[in-house]
């Protein structure tokens, strides 16, 4: 397994980011997906160049700013995948923190290229924001 981790200081509140990880049908900081649904705690999406993917909504907490989720459905299938965003105000900023579990390993390059992408559309969505 490996575990892929991005961290950032983001000169935005927490609130202000929550607001977006939160909402997990939001696609505007995603870049390569147009639209996603979700039904009963399962979010499904459309990537380009990946194929149609299914994630589970694991733990979606406001009070703690921590959002948990697994992949359930992938083009290839993968053994393990757990995903958790969580946020911490650091000075009125927010500590942005995405860790990813991943199997196989060989599956872990396009999956941290998928996080820097949504970490850059989501500075993107922010500077619009604040």
């Amino acid at each position: 397994m490996e575990i892929v981790e991005l961290q950032e200081l983001l000169p935005h509140s927490v609130e202000s980011v929550w607001e977006i990880i939160s909402d997990v049908t939001r696609s505007d900081w995603v870049p390569a997906v147009d639209e996603i649904s979700e039904v009963n705690g399962i979010r499904s999406f459309s990537m380009q160049g990946i194929g149609e993917i299914q994630e589970k909504i694991l733990i979606n907490d406001g009070e703690n700013h921590r959002l948990q989720y697994s992949a359930i459905k992938t083009p290839n299938p993968l053994e393990h995948h757990l995903a958790t965003i969580e946020l911490a105000d650091l000075d009125g900023k927010c500590q942005f923190k995405w860790t990813t579990e991943i199997a196989p390993e060989r599956a872990a390059p396009t999956v941290e290229q998928g996080m820097k992408i949504s970490l850059e559309g989501l500075k993107q969505v922010l500077s619009n924001v604040d």
